[in-house]
């Protein structure tokens, strides 16, 4: 290389160094539920592994309809509150990771499930949020003195009424300083009966849908078959007009789905990635749960997002600070 061009080169460099960490905030990345099986690990140890961009604690069972809160965190911390878990939270959020708080799962726990009785409940649910887990304040919070970023909705249980409000009322606690992202969870047969109304209101930042248990829209473990879940993907939740970015929501292994969806990587990466990514909503991938992700996470992370600058971007800053 001639001398005279060498500095031309340079500065093509630095500006597409510049470019992969803009854009690396920006990339598809990887979602996971934790906080359901106490032989999964610990929070902080999902976060260092390097595999994940969003993490959500799982679940507050039960509130609403004049209810006490129920935060049920599985082997982890039995009885609530686990407020140990501020400083890993903290951690993963110095990671560059998002933590949220997942509302619901598939049971009740000892009370009567999420259930709202009004718009005024909702308001009231999404203060009681605010106070105890995002960025208000209270004596009693439950997670300790860690802000989570925000608030995941996977409503399988209960009542499907006012989610809305409660999306709406937790979207208002938004500052220009911070930000209450919100997620949902939603079956793949679509509507879905809970969230669906929810979801329209546009307010919700990630969409992941469990395409698994879910036999008309999932993949066809046993047959190969990924017509369900593509035809899904494509004419029911890409074009849906609140979704703004769209995951794929899968089981990490084969147990974790007694109702089938498992996708073995390999055919994830050469057959469904290519597809879904082709769609601008596209946001990457979730998993259920760490505590099944095994081998999963690490096989596909280098496929999720479609573009290698940014992967690799996200991985050398990842591993530096793992290190």
């Amino acid at each position: 290389m001639t001398a005279c061009l060498r500095p031309l080169f340079l500065a093509i460099i630095s500006l597409l160094m510049i470019s992969s960490l803009t854009r690396s905030s920006e990339g598809a990345g990887i979602a996971v539920y934790w906080g359901q099986n106490g032989n999964e690990g610990s929070l902080e140890e999902a976060c260092r592994s390097g595999y994940y961009d969003y993490v959500n604690i799982a679940f507050l069972v039960s509130f609403g309809s004049g209810q006490t809160p129920e935060l049920n965190l599985a082997g982890h911390c039995i009885p609530s509150p686990c407020t140990f878990l501020s400083s890993q939270i903290e951690v993963c959020q110095s990671l560059g990771i998002k933590v949220l708080l997942s509302l619901g799962g598939g049971g009740a726990g000892a009370g009567r499930g999420p259930i709202l009785a009004s718009p005024e409940d909702a308001r009231g649910v999404a203060a009681y949020l605010w106070n105890n887990y995002l960025g208000g304040q209270s004596d009693s919070r439950p997670l300790g003195a860690a802000v989570l970023d925000g608030i995941d909705f996977d409503i399988e249980y209960g009542s499907n009424l006012y989610w809305d409000d409660l999306a709406r009322a937790l979207s208002g606690y938004s500052t220009a300083e911070r930000k209450v992202y919100l997620s949902a969870a939603p079956q793949c047969f679509f509507p879905d009966y809970y969230l669906d109304v929810a979801i329209r209101t546009g307010l919700f930042d990630f969409v992941w849908v469990q395409f698994y248990n879910n036999p008309p829209c999932q993949y066809g473990t046993s047959t190969g078959n990924a017509d369900n879940l593509l035809n899904s993907w494509s004419n029911d939740w890409a074009p849906h007009p609140g979704v703004n970015k769209l995951f794929l929501g899968l089981p990490a292994a084969p147990e974790a789905a007694p109702s089938g969806g498992y996708i073995p990587p390999e055919v994830l990466i050469n057959q469904i990635l290519p597809v879904v990514q082709s769609y601008p909503k596209y946001g990457g991938v979730m998993l259920w749960s760490r505590f099944y992700d095994r081998n999963y996470s690490p096989a596909i992370r280098p496929y999720v997002n479609g573009d290698p600058l940014t992967y690799t971007t996200k991985s050398v800053k990842k591993s530096h600070a793992v290190a």
